[in-house]
């Protein structure tokens, strides 16, 4: 059995609720994890997993858009504390623990630390997809995507094998890259969708100007999660984080309009909900994910976050549907478990030849 470093992006709920499954999936098997993390990924696996709490970049936005000086300002006064994290790293997950790989979602320590320690770097996330697959790229968004691409070489620079999870299949660039069905949690995999009649709404942070939007359809009936209150204001019912009810909320509606981030995304898909993405302007991946929505047929890229967008999404709800019932079925992550069983069999002998074969 192998022992492994997993490193979690803190940066939302999305890395830290994929890399459960498959860490639980490692210990079930076997392996023995230590957990790298921050902020979000470190509140959402300390109570179930060996968590060591690193430092990491936040993305802070204003109004659904990036704001390049909150984020800039922020990550500059973490900047002392991630130095001395970054030596306590370096004692416990890799002197102390001496791991046999290390696996990253989108996590920038443990992949740095991997290459020092000559050990074999295993990426499992959905931006490498930005770096490997080839996708659709707007004219006047190919500087954008070099951009994306250039973080997130230095983000992970030299990963052996990539385990890219997406929901829409280009061509990929290299024999290390390997295309997987999003991996969705098993509180989600159990869910009984049914359609019922208000729409979920989601931000991670507070978007007050699109309320006014979903105030002025006064037929509908919306459920609002992410706006740091509770309590009915008209047509609209805020409330408070809470696990078990947003997934019973989610399985419940009959549409979802929420920002573009992929794993609510792909959740949605997979309970087979319209999708309106609104995008966080600024941030290339979410724009990426509601264009690639928007080819699918099951929802629409609302970059432009009006109020005519939200209608006509709500108008053509039955069109969204009908593409849904046609968009392929989930494996239920029995692919990426599979393959990540098969680079780490036999003392990783698969992951080590990747590895060599990189450096070859």
């Amino acid at each position: 059995m192998a022992r492994i470093v997993y490193g979690v992006s803190g940066e939302g709920s999305g890395h830290s609720s994929r890399a459960r499954e498959m860490m639980t999936h490692l210990q079930e098997a076997g392996h023995s994890v230590k957990v790298v993390s921050y902020d979000q990924g470190h509140r959402n696996l300390r109570d179930d997993f060996d968590v060591f709490e690193t430092e990491g970049l936040h993305i802070e936005s204003v109004e659904n858009r990036v704001s390049l000086v909150k984020t800039f300002t922020d990550n500059l006064a973490r900047l002392s504390n991630g130095v001395r994290k970054l030596r306590e790293l370096r004692h416990a997950c890799f002197k102390d623990f001496a791991p046999d790989v290390v696996i990253t979602d989108f996590e920038p320590m443990t992949a740095y630390l991997a290459t020092h320690y000559g050990l074999p770097l295993v990426t499992i996330d959905n931006q490498h997809r930005m770096r490997y697959m080839a996708f659709p790229r707007a004219e006047h968004r190919k500087k954008d995507a070099l951009v994306t691409e250039t973080v997130i070489r230095a983000m992970v620079p030299r990963p052996d094998v990539s385990l890219v999870t997406t929901f829409w299949f280009g061509e990929v660039t290299n024999e290390r890259t390997f295309l997987f069905p999003p991996i969705l949690r098993r509180e989600v995999l159990a869910l009984e969708p049914g359609r019922g009649e208000h729409v979920l709404v989601y931000f991670t942070q507070a978007f007050e100007s699109f309320f006014e939007h979903l105030r002025a359809c006064g037929g509908e009936r919306f459920i609002v999660y992410g706006a740091g209150r509770a309590g009915r204001e008209g047509n609209l019912e805020f409330r408070a984080p809470s696990r078990a009810g947003f997934l019973e909320d989610l399985a419940g509606c009959k549409a979802v309009v929420a920002t573009a981030g992929f794993t609510l995304m792909t959740e949605a898909l997979f309970l087979r909900k319209p999708y309106l993405a609104l995008p966080m302007r600024g941030q290339f991946e979410q724009e990426l994910n509601a264009l690639m929505l928007e080819e699918t047929g099951c929802g629409r890229n609302g970059r432009a976050a009006g109020a005519e967008t939200l209608g006509d999404f709500l108008y053509r709800l039955p069109e969204y549907e009908a593409a849904l019932r046609d968009h392929p079925p989930h494996d239920r992550n029995r692919g990426i478990r599979a393959k990540l069983d098969e680079l780490l069999a036999d003392g990783c002998a698969l992951a080590r030849g990747f590895y060599a074969a990189r450096r070859a």
